[in-house]
């Protein structure tokens, strides 16, 4: 949206991760573009120039512009806003973004603090959900706040649902978690059903039987595609593999939207591709997974493929001994990997090291080099081994779990610090598949069960 200021025509950002929908277009503009004439330039200006250094920390561009307005006029001009306009303007701003300005005054603080507003401001990492195994699958939570408080009711109910004999998690994607459920008298593999959950707001989804997979492949590979900005409607990728080989053939893919199965073979591809773990993330309308080229030692890429299985394409990534994973950070995929042989961007050998790179662009090809750390210093400050864990979905830290597996560092590549330690449940096995979850509070799942 535009405005115009004494001749000077301002584009207002609306940008960044929110529980809204894509913005409504007609009166409700006209309305809001009159009102926001009436704004002193100056939050505009602060607007702006927060925007702009969002970028430039994504980039990973050195930059020391602060805001250019003053406290008093800034509190000032906020007071001629009524509360609903405050609320349309702060939805559409980064998360980031969106703690700066609890800072303008008072009222706004207030504002944005309200439980009430969550349904309207986007929301911010509140921890990750975690497995145990002892005698049974134990499902926990790890809040990033470290008072051990999560944003819900952890005794909801399709987690202690009599039908399955067991629930293990999968997968999470902008609120919406992904479980697998399994009989309990499994007669074969294909004894289970998946799980679609929003824990917010308690309702979840039973999804319909998955198609037979042939004798000579298999799956284990499953992905949730949701993005609440361009739809209510979510897919379920669940990867077949060949027997023998491992490698990728194709994708049966689930749509909330028609209720149904559907495979897609995965010909398309080129190469043959083997996945290095089950993470899976989903951005840009896209699923990507880290993989192997078959044929080729040591050659990694991300596997890339389409809600509708008809894109098929591969990203070579940096090579590293050690642990790695992918995510979504500040509106793009990160990849990060902690290694005992690290390269940078000329693909030169480092020493052992923990890198961060970025896909800047969806339509790209290559990662650029973010952030990279030595791993002898990260190892005086934790005092022992980790393994890569996550990526925070809003700044450069990333996640390291012990090799105890009952502790979860979060460190801060930018700073170089060590932000918080998060005690975990202990378990026969170590903790399994962290997801990192950020909480939906508007309606999803329509025709779900539950709350």
């Amino acid at each position: 949206m535009t405005m115009c200021m004494d001749s000077a025509t301002i584009e207002i950002p609306m940008v960044g991760r929110s529980n809204r929908s894509a913005p409504r277009r007609g009166g409700s503009y006209r309305w809001l573009e009159a009102r926001l004439r009436q704004i002193l330039p100056c939050i505009i200006r602060t607007l702006s120039r927060f925007r702009s250094m969002e970028e430039a920390e994504i980039l990973g561009t050195n930059t020391n512009s602060r805001p250019e307005t003053h406290p008093g006029a800034t509190a000032e001009a906020a007071g001629l806003l009524s509360d609903d306009l405050i609320l349309e303007i702060l939805s559409r701003l980064p998360v980031r973004s969106l703690h700066h300005f609890m800072c303008v005054s008072v009222s706004w603080r207030n504002l944005i603090a309200d439980p009430a507003n969550r349904r309207t401001l986007p929301q911010t990492l509140a921890g990750f959900f975690y497995m145990t195994i002892n005698n049974r699958i134990g499902h926990h939570f790890a809040s990033v706040s470290g008072d051990g408080a999560a944003p819900f009711d952890l005794s909801i109910p399709y987690l202690h649902n009599n039908k399955y004999g067991g629930i293990t998690q999968l997968d999470a994607c902008n609120g919406l978690l992904l479980y697998c459920g399994f009989k309990k008298k499994m007669e074969s593999w294909d004894d289970f059903r998946f799980l679609v959950c929003n824990p917010a707001t308690g309702r979840w989804v039973e999804l319909p039987p998955r198609p037979p997979v042939p004798a000579n492949r298999y799956c284990c590979t499953t992905g949730l595609a949701f993005d609440p900005t361009v739809s209510s409607h979510f897919y379920v990728l669940h990867f077949e593999q060949a027997v023998p080989g491992t490698y990728i053939t194709g994708v049966n893919i689930y749509s909330s939207q028609t209720g149904a199965w559907s495979f897609r073979s995965g010909s398309r591809m080129v190469e043959k591709v083997v996945p290095l773990n089950s993470k899976c993330v989903f951005i840009g309308g896209m699923m990507y997974l880290i993989g192997n080229l078959t044929g080729f030692n040591n050659k990694y890429v991300l596997m890339v493929v389409d809600t509708e299985g008809e894109v098929w394409k591969t990203i070579p990534v940096p090579y590293g001994r050690g642990s790695a994973t992918i995510g979504v950070s500040q509106g793009c995929l990160h990849y990060v990997v902690a290694s005992t042989l690290s390269v940078n961007d000329s693909n030169e050998l480092l020493a052992s090291g923990i890198t961060l790179w970025c896909l800047k662009d969806h339509d790209s090809k290559e990662l650029v080099l973010k952030r990279s750390a030595n791993i002898n210093e990260l190892m005086g400050m934790i005092g022992e081994k980790y393994r890569v864990a996550a990526i925070h979905p809003d700044c450069d830290t990333v996640f390291l779990m012990s090799s105890g597996g009952d502790t979860l560092v979060a460190y801060d590549m930018q700073h170089q610090k060590l932000h918080c330690i998060l005690n975990l449940e202990k378990g026969i096995t170590k903790p399994k598949r962290f997801l990192p979850y950020v909480p939906l509070f508007s309606e999803s799942l329509p025709d779900a069960d539950g709350q």
